[in-house]
């Protein structure tokens, strides 16, 4: 296999997480994300992921498979050990919808291209941007806390095993201590995060900072 990527994505992160608790490899391809003329905006990549987003995966067939979660739950079907969803079709559900709160709800709002068009849009500064990532991820993070604390029943976000409620969750609580949020306000997200950074699948495969 082969993985489409950037080392401060941490929808990257999620896929390499998945990829280590699995103990599979895929050869990693570097793509550049930040700037105007970075990679993922040229024809060239966008010819693999028209999209323009990392990760991509290349699988061993030659299909070629992109969004984060698409792409972790292929990789639960091709290796079922350790399973990365519970074992309740509920408790699955709630692994999902936490992943897809995080997903959906507090990245999409974040990547490169976000803050792009709004430099070039409406003329907002690196303060302005900054103020904005933190605006979502504050209100976003607050829900996901919520979210956790009100059917939590295990060591981790859904049980007492990693599932992709934890993939998602742990890159996004790095990103928002990097934008310098203390994460004990979240104090299940906290805790897990704490148990999840001493797992090295988690912690070798974090989000880089970006430089």
């Amino acid at each position: 296999m082969k993985l489409y990527q950037n080392e401060i994505s941490s929808a990257t992160s999620r896929v390499r997480i998945a990829l280590a608790l699995k103990g599979l490899t895929a050869e990693a391809l570097p793509v550049t994300i930040l700037g105007e003329d970075s990679e993922s905006r040229q024809a060239g990549y966008r010819s693999v992921n028209p999209q323009g987003l990392v990760p991509a995966l290349l699988t061993d067939s030659g299909s070629l498979l992109t969004q984060s979660l698409a792409i972790v739950e292929y990789l639960d079907e091709l290796q079922p050990e350790p399973p990365l969803l519970p074992d309740t079709a509920e408790d699955r559900a709630l692994a999902r919808s936490i992943a897809l709160a995080i997903a959906a709800e507090i990245h999409a709002l974040l990547p490169p291209r976000i803050g792009l068009h709004l430099r070039a849009t409406f003329q907002a500064d690196a303060d302005a941007i900054i103020a904005w990532d933190r605006h979502w991820v504050g209100e976003g993070m607050a829900a996901v806390e919520t979210m956790i604390a009100g059917r939590r029943q295990g060591a981790f976000a859904v049980g007492d095993r990693p599932s992709i409620a934890d993939i998602f969750l742990f890159p996004q609580a790095i990103g928002a201590r990097r934008l310098g949020f203390d994460l004990t306000q979240w104090p299940n997200i906290a805790e897990i995060v704490a148990r999840l950074e001493a797992i090295p699948a988690f912690h070798e495969n974090a989000p880089a900072p970006r430089k």
